[in-house]
């Protein structure tokens, strides 16, 4: 499968940034300007090609253990136990990254992204001793997380230079900061504040498409489906599951190997619009207000606005986005019916409702096969779902809880 991967991490990063405010309360385009800060350090130190590809990667992707992170402190909260240290995420983010496919050595890089050039940092590593891309990570994060970039003014700007030369080897390598200061003057700030940071990224950075192995895909897939996953307690393994069975049924429908990835691509991505809704909405027990309800349909429409960025898979896009569509027209976010509904975009429907519906939850316990086959032949038959697919699950799927 061909994929411009930066691509990928673009749509991703804007998720990430989604939890990473309401976490921690950073701005819009947080990871997007962390990459573009780290990929004119990057050149500053002589990087090009695949290594400063990567540094990006791992920039756009430096929180992306925030959803695990939040779910560990919630359980251990619950235990009774001590609050966990931030630094968790760290460690957690860099074994999430040994699942994509870096051309270049990438180690610790995710791990040390926070330690201070004099050794104060979570993991008391001094300069000397972490990776220059997990330096230039530390200190584009930094920056950003401190300083309202998008709005700042050329006083404001020299003030921020005078205070990066105040912090040379105390909180970030005095090369790092000579790097920034020669990278990223005023003018360079206005174009990126002017013309916007997608501009800037892709200015700076081309497109460049590889192809990836079924395993780097599905590898790719799986990160993204733990990170989504990861969001709520309520759906831990919701998104694997529906790539899983997903994988199932393309077999059974014979789908091209091309086609059959793609198929699981989509559909462990199908939820990531998930990352954008309010954990007080996703995490609710009760009913949820005809507001709230309204809220959490965004997710679909999220998912669409999220994978349309990536170039190249308007159908895993389309396969992804309209898992809630109804034949009669009564789902979202489109309204479909059925004419305008493909038997792929039907299959992922049909795949999402029996993974919830077997799916145990805090607040319910997962339904057997047979009742949940009957409960959606009843859907079948009132006009919202494929009955044809409904009957293919119930063969296919009839021993696998």
């Amino acid at each position: 499968m061909k994929l411009d991967l930066t691509e990928v991490y673009y749509a991703l990063s804007f998720s990430l940034d989604a939890v990473e405010k309401e976490l921690v309360g950073v701005t819009t385009h947080h990871a997007k300007r962390v990459a573009y800060l780290s990929m004119l350090l990057g050149k500053q130190f002589g990087m090009a090609g695949a290594e400063l590809s990567d540094l990006v990667g791992c920039a756009l992707l430096h929180d992306n253990a925030l959803t695990e992170f939040i779910r560990e402190e919630y359980q251990q909260g619950k235990r009774g136990g001590e609050k966990l240290p931030f630094s968790r995420h760290c460690v957690i983010g860099e074994e999430n990254i040994q699942l994509l496919p870096f051309r270049t050595d990438v180690t610790d890089v995710i791990l040390y992204h926070h330690e201070n050039a004099d050794g104060t940092g979570p993991f008391g590593k001094k300069a000397e001793e972490t990776n220059k891309k997990a330096q230039i990570i530390h200190l584009a994060d930094t920056i950003d997380m401190e300083w309202d970039l998008p709005s700042l003014k050329e006083q404001e700007y020299a003030e921020l230079c005078r205070k990066l030369l105040e912090d040379k080897d105390r909180r970030f390598a005095a090369d790092c900061v000579e790097a920034f200061l020669a990278a990223l003057d005023f003018q360079k700030l206005r174009e990126m504040q002017t013309e916007g940071i997608i501009y800037c990224l892709k200015k700076e950075l081309p497109e460049e498409y590889d192809e990836y192995t079924d395993e780097e895909i599905h590898n790719i897939a799986e990160l993204f489906a733990r990170i989504v996953d990861y969001k709520s307690s309520f759906t831990k393994d919701h998104s694997l599951g529906v790539a899983h069975k997903a994988e199932i049924m393309a077999k059974v429908y014979q789908y091209p190997p091309e086609k059959a990835v793609r198929y699981y691509f989509a559909a462990a991505l199908h939820d990531i619009g998930k990352l954008i809704i309010d954990n007080q909405i996703l995490e609710k027990i009760g009913k949820l207000t005809e507001e709230e309800f309204g809220e959490m349909k965004n997710h679909a429409a999220a998912t669409y606005e999220i994978l349309r960025q990536i170039k190249g898979l308007e159908d895993v896009t389309a396969w992804a986005s309209r898992h809630h569509e109804k034949l009669d027209g009564c789902g979202y976010p489109f309204g479909m019916t059925a004419s305008e509904l493909s038997k792929e975009d039907r299959l992922m429907g049909c795949i999402d409702i029996y993974q919830a519906l077997t799916e145990k939850r805090p607040y319910k316990d997962g339904l057997s096969h047979d009742k949940t086959i009957a409960m959606m032949r009843d859907m079948a038959e009132n006009g919202k779902i494929d009955r044809e697919i409904v009957e293919d699950l119930n063969r296919t799927l009839s021993n696998s809880l």
